[in-house]
């Protein structure tokens, strides 16, 4: 069934699953630490209208991240694109202690956009005969599910999280908790073991509950049927085809490897008053095929394009990333991607967080109007709405 036309999420978040923050230091935004780019020459592609004229309200983009380095983030990237008109701009500092401008070519965790490229692989290897979405994950992975599994679990619905799968566990059900284990190493193989060991959540298919879990399970069965690691799949089918050259999956090297922004956590102390404290290095191999890739702007804005104009997963395959699951009225995400409709249109994106960082990529199908941010949000993990994601969601996608 394909996505429904009615409002699912308010306009104001539009793609964004937006992360808040806790009270913190305020920052002043110097001359040297914010630039909106403009374009020194027609068709750079940094400044540009549509055939129609002006589509774009750069005013309104320009100030969605003017007053960042804030308490809300540390930097701001920003590009939109298609044929409306492209405008990039680019806020913050580089990290804390030397006050130098944010990277624009950066490299940053790109959290659950990892989701994306694994959809992505899945859907090639099923368009290869290798993978039938229809068939139960259980027929591939049968050492992993114990026998409370009893109803058979479809590929298609570990795509689109109506497994049923419960979460795996992590390593500490806090801030403190996990910054503690941050160089520790959780392997995805423990992470399935202790979700299927909770049994299930429901039947399959009955219910849409969005979890890493599932691209766990995917990850493991791309390795299942290749007989090689989910990274090398992953970047042979989906960031090789899409020219990602500046794309990779760490594993549990914590490092951020090239040029970046340093990621900081708000973190609240016992008197009261809140501290930045430096996240950049984490070893996140537990996220994995869920949400462990490092990538950059420009290789994700490629992923967007590439994906949506059929250049990587090939027909009928990529209508599974735009067909939400039937029977689910109120279900918005597909297989890799979450829908809203803003404005008379509807949008398809993905959005991520690991600590200290936030991305998105998202547009509309015809790529008219296309997003993509790379936002250091100080409490990137909160449930709690950040104004500025929210600012550039609302300017750059009305």
């Amino acid at each position: 069934m394909r996505a429904r036309t009615h409002s699912v999420l308010a306009a104001s978040v539009v793609l964004a699953l937006a992360a808040g923050p806790l009270a913190a230091p305020a920052f002043a935004a110097s001359p040297a630490s914010v630039a909106a780019h403009t374009a020194d020459r027609p068709g750079d592609g940094l400044d540009r209208e549509g055939p129609d004229g002006d589509a774009l309200d750069r005013d309104a983009l320009r100030a969605a991240i003017a007053a960042v380095p804030n308490q809300h983030a540390t930097a701001a990237l920003v590009r939109v694109g298609g044929t409306d008109g492209g405008w990039r701009g680019r806020a913050g500092v580089r990290d804390l202690t030397s006050d130098r401008p944010a990277h624009p070519n950066a490299r940053f965790r790109a959290g659950s956009v990892t989701k994306v490229v694994t959809a992505a692989t899945v859907l090639r290897l099923a368009a290869q005969d290798r993978i039938d979405l229809d068939a139960p994950v259980q027929d591939h992975l049968p050492d992993l599910f114990t026998p409370d599994f009893e109803e058979p679990i479809s590929v298609r619905q570990l795509l689109n999280h109506t497994s049923g799968i419960q979460p795996g566990d992590g390593l500490g059900d806090d801030f403190a908790e996990v910054y503690a284990h941050r160089f520790d190493t959780l392997t995805p193989q423990r992470v399935a073991a202790s979700a299927i060991a909770k049994g299930p959540e429901f039947e399959p298919g009955k219910q849409q509950h969005y979890l890493n879990i599932n691209y766990t399970i995917l990850g493991l069965l791309i390795e299942k049927v290749t007989g090689r690691s989910y990274a090398s799949e992953a970047t042979r089918l989906v960031l090789r085809p899409a020219g990602m050259r500046h794309t990779y999956f760490p594993g549990t090297d914590p490092r951020i490897r090239g040029p970046h922004n340093r990621g900081y956590q708000t973190v609240e102390q016992p008197d009261g008053t809140v501290k930045l404290v430096d996240v950049t290095e984490w070893n996140h191999a537990d996220r994995w095929a869920a949400g462990d890739m490092i990538s950059t702007m420009a290789d994700l804005e490629r992923l967007l394009t590439e994906l949506f104009e059929g250049r990587i997963v090939p027909q009928p395959e990529l209508e599974e990333m735009f067909t939400t699951p039937a029977g689910l009225p109120d279900a918005t995400r597909s297989a890799g991607l979450q829908y809203t409709k803003v404005s008379g249109k509807i949008f398809w994106g993905k959005s991520g967080s690991r600590y200290g960082y936030s991305a998105l990529i998202g547009g509309t199908r015809d790529l008219s109007r296309t997003l993509v941010y790379s936002v250091n949000a100080t409490d990137a993990k909160s449930a709690d709405r950040n104004p500025v994601i929210d600012a550039i969601t609302a300017a750059a996608l009305k």
